[in-house]
């Protein structure tokens, strides 16, 4: 088998890395070249133009950073007219109505298209931990099982294109809302000068409790974001796919508009480049600036 990778990044450089590492030979593109100098040392093949990345392989992988760009490397006027008969699976975060309308543009080029979204970041990608969301047919389900469990062990059928793309988007809603609540209790208990470590104790014994709040602790009390798995800027990003999609659906979006307030309040403050944690820096600027 070879699959070709569009999209080598943060996220796709690893997973691409999985797939060498069960003998699937890559045939790999990056808008960026550099990045992909570890892959070409892993034994990947590396091209220059996406198209001939396509025509090289019978399944596609796409990790872009978000439709648009998945629109000028896949569903170029070039790209597009190489599909025919070949398989795209979509595993970055895009909106449902955007897979969808990528679905339809595939299949009118003769491809078949099934989406795949990934929760977990770069060390779950690394071990193949990841937890791989499916949204297509059964048979479509079947027939990439085998290849899509190299990145985690029990890729799950959601339902249909579209399903899987509004799950992820639901579960990075509660990263962004879950990590945002979080850093503002943590703030509020060192202005109130109670021990952060006894706000763990209890936390850590309530049903309140996420792995998450430890993950990001120690970054929030250095209010270092250096080395992100998850930039901030990736996170805004997904919580306007979030407001965007939801918006069409009549849900009250103050609390998820809030929290992308203080997430475009870290970008503000030269945080985009890293980890979202630092949306504790936001909320004690806000409270510093206040206080002035």
């Amino acid at each position: 088998m070879k699959v070709a990778f569009l999209g080598t990044g943060l996220m796709g450089q690893p997973m691409a890395q999985r797939l060498l590492a069960a003998d699937i030979q890559v045939v790999a593109y990056n808008r960026t070249p550099e990045k992909l100098a570890p892959l070409q040392a892993a034994g990947a093949e590396i091209v220059t133009q996406p198209r001939h990345a396509i025509r090289a392989a019978d399944c596609i992988i796409l990790m872009l950073t978000n439709a648009a760009a998945i629109y000028q490397v896949l569903l170029s006027d070039t790209a597009w007219r190489t599909l025919e008969g070949r398989t795209i699976i979509q595993m970055g975060t895009i909106t449902p109505t955007e897979s969808q309308e990528i679905r339809d543009t595939v299949v009118g080029g003769g491809g078949e298209y099934l989406e795949a979204p990934v929760l977990g970041s770069i060390p779950e990608a690394k071990s193949g931990q990841l937890i791989v969301m499916v949204g297509a047919t059964q048979s479509q389900y079947q027939n990439h099982l085998q290849l899509l469990k190299n990145f985690g062990s029990e890729p799950l059928l959601v339902g249909p294109v579209g399903t899987a793309a509004a799950l992820k988007l639901s579960l990075n809603q509660l990263i962004a809302s879950m990590t945002t609540s979080f850093a503002l209790s943590l703030a509020f208990l060192q202005r109130q000068g109670v021990n952060i470590e006894s706000f763990m104790q209890v936390l850590r014994a309530s049903s309140l409790y996420a792995p998450t709040f430890d993950k990001k602790l120690q970054r929030m009390l250095e209010e270092n974001y250096a080395n992100p798995n998850f930039p901030t800027k990736h996170l805004l990003k997904d919580t306007d796919l979030f407001i965007s999609e939801a918006k069409a659906l009549g849900l009250d979006l103050g609390s998820i508009e809030s929290v992308r307030h203080i997430l475009y309040t870290a970008m503000k403050m030269s945080f985009a480049n890293d980890d979202y944690s630092s949306v504790f820096s936001a909320i004690k600027e806000w409270g510093d600036s206040s206080a002035e």
